[in-house]
């Protein structure tokens, strides 16, 4: 692919500026599968995460992990597929503050305190396609370390390094623009005017 945009990790604010909405991306580095439980540990219980992600990436994911070696830590991903990101919404704007993280990757939209949140501080949301995992999980070259693994398999914070993780679709940019509201915009319109169209073919029926 031509001009193919690819983000490392650390990511700089300089390396945002000229990402918009619905741009494709790919992300060479490291990104920590975090969702819900460390959300709330970091937000609520005031712990700090046990993985440094300040100019980083995390994933809304709950992966499947193999184990190669439980003494030495060596782990293998099976799968990695997105969790829906909205359940994390409610965290996420002050999270970013929090850990300065870069870059938010999931599935679905994300809501005003994440737009809030990626304008403020200089982040971004993206989607990655649903029913990826398992080509997921070949863009993840080693697992290096895990944390937090009292939490369970999906909720662990896996810190992966990643060569060219993606396609990752920017639904939220710096500018606080959202690709799924303006998105609805667009969509609504178009649905009043077929419904319009359809009522013609259809009156007869009233």
């Amino acid at each position: 692919m031509e001009n193919k945009k690819i983000l490392k990790t650390p990511i700089t604010d300089e390396d945002l500026k000229d990402i918009n909405i619905g741009d494709v991306i790919y992300l060479t580095g490291h990104i920590v599968t975090c969702r819900d439980v460390a959300h709330r540990r970091l937000i609520e219980g005031k712990r700090e995460l046990p993985v440094d992600i300040k100019g980083g990436a995390i994933f809304h994911a709950g992966p499947i992990v193999r184990t190669i070696d439980a003494a030495a830590e060596k782990y293998e991903m099976v799968s990695i597929g997105p969790t829906t990101s909205m359940r994390m919404e409610k965290f996420e704007q002050e999270f970013i503050k929090e850990t300065g993280v870069k870059l938010i990757v999931g599935k679905g939209g994300m809501g005003e305190g994440t737009m809030a949140g990626c304008k403020e501080h200089k982040a971004l949301h993206c989607v990655f396609p649903a029913g990826c995992a398992v080509i997921a999980a070949t863009q993840v070259e080693e697992i290096e370390s895990a944390n937090w693994k009292d939490l369970g398999m999906p909720e662990t914070l896996w810190k992966c390094r990643v060569k060219e993780f993606g396609p990752l679709i920017v639904s939220i940019d710096t500018h606080g623009r959202n690709l799924f509201e303006e998105n609805k915009v667009i969509f609504n319109e178009k649905k009043e005017k077929a419904i319009e169209e359809i009522c013609k073919s259809v009156s007869f029926i009233k």
